[in-house]
């Protein structure tokens, strides 16, 4: 299950998705989890939020989706589990990829028409595909060790 989910959070992306919805959708069908939110609030997170080089929206999808599974539902309950499997999701992109910061991962800078150029004739979005990829294989991983 994992790997077919990682195959379509990708092809998510191939189809007009952006990172960050990909992965959202792609883990949240997976645990058969629906809403009228999902991808909506992943949008922004998206090209390094909102094309600010920030954070990589793959990865932020990929938080997301762990939210959903392990979050909490109320303040009394403790935050110690999804932190965790959070660092984890962290600590094995960044050990992979060696950053977790769209603009270091991609060599662009998304809000402008030069790294747009770049994103484009670079074809950059084929590492991108491979980030969506892995930022979800590697959260259910996490996921599915919980048990």
């Amino acid at each position: 299950m994992i790997e077919k989910t990682a195959k379509k959070s990708r092809q998510l992306f191939e189809s007009g998705h952006c990172c960050a919805e990909s992965v959202l959708i792609a883990i949240s069908e997976s645990r058969d989890i629906s809403s009228d939110l999902i991808p909506k609030i992943a949008t922004g997170f998206c090209g390094g939020m909102a094309h600010t080089c920030g954070p990589c929206g793959a990865v932020i999808g990929a938080i997301m989706g762990i939210n959903l599974i392990s979050g909490r539902t109320s303040s009394d309950e403790s935050r110690e589990e999804n932190v965790a499997i959070i660092q984890k999701l962290i600590f094995n992109f960044k050990d992979k990829f060696e950053s977790i910061n769209c603009f270091e991962l991609t060599g662009c800078d998304l809000d402008t028409p030069e790294g747009q150029k770049a994103f484009t004739d670079e074809h950059i979005i084929e590492r991108c595909l491979d980030y969506t990829e892995e930022a979800t294989r590697i959260a259910l991983t996490l996921l599915d060790e919980r048990k």
